[in-house]
């Protein structure tokens, strides 16, 4: 179930989602306990709980967002704490076994958020990392001792400055998936304003993500 305003789970969710499955199958998501920030829909973590997790918390800062992903972990038979709040705001107490993030990370035109709310699903600053850098910043909080964070995002918001920021922040990082996709929609319509500011080649049409993941070294 997905109402107007809130993000349609696409490749990015996808992909993560396979990394998910993986790990559910070798027994590594198995009574782990899970926060999904940025939830959406909640289909991650949904995904986390069919794979074994033992408990599910859920944050979004959009409230169509948060009745989306209560709604849907209800629909599932998912028992999760869905929360409204900003990143990992709400849980600043709690430490988490698995904490999975599919921030916005396309790059805009401007500082600010969009005025629209859809354009909020995807508009990340000039880089794409307002909030991809945050997530590095305030990981360690939110994590257990021997606690993961898989985090997926574009190869526009420049896979190398996450990695360096997860190690800034005391984690050690490492690429555990790659994909190369055709553009959606908003990447089509926002492609000649990216070739342009160098962040696509000129006959580039399709798009690197990444999951990358961070632990405790």
């Amino acid at each position: 179930m997905r109402p107007p305003g809130v993000y349609r789970a696409q490749e990015d969710t996808s992909l993560l989602r396979s990394v998910l499955r993986e790990r559910g199958q070798q027994g590594r998501v198995t009574g782990r306990s899970v926060l999904d920030v940025g939830s959406g829909t909640g289909a991650l973590g949904i995904e986390a709980f069919r794979a074994g997790a033992s408990s599910l918390t859920a944050i979004d800062l959009s409230l169509r967002s948060v009745l989306a992903s209560w709604l849907n972990s209800r629909l599932h038979g998912v028992p999760a704490m869905v929360r409204r709040g900003d990143l990992f705001a709400p849980v600043s107490r709690q430490r988490f076994d698995l904490v999975l993030a599919n921030p916005p990370y396309m790059p805009a035109a401007g500082l600010l958020p969009s005025r629209h709310r859809m354009a909020r699903c995807w508009d990340a600053g000039p880089d794409g990392r307002v909030l991809i850098d945050r997530i590095c910043a305030g990981a360690p909080s939110v994590l257990d001792e021997d606690g993961t964070l898989l985090l997926v995002h574009s190869g526009l918001s420049d896979e190398q400055i996450t990695l360096e920021r997860f190690e800034e922040a005391g984690l050690v990082p490492e690429v555990v998936r790659r994909a190369r996709v055709p553009f959606g929609p908003v990447l089509r319509a926002r492609a000649p304003d990216l070739r342009a500011r160098g962040l696509l080649g000129p006959d580039q049409l399709e798009e690197d993500l990444v999951v990358i993941e961070a632990r405790h070294g």
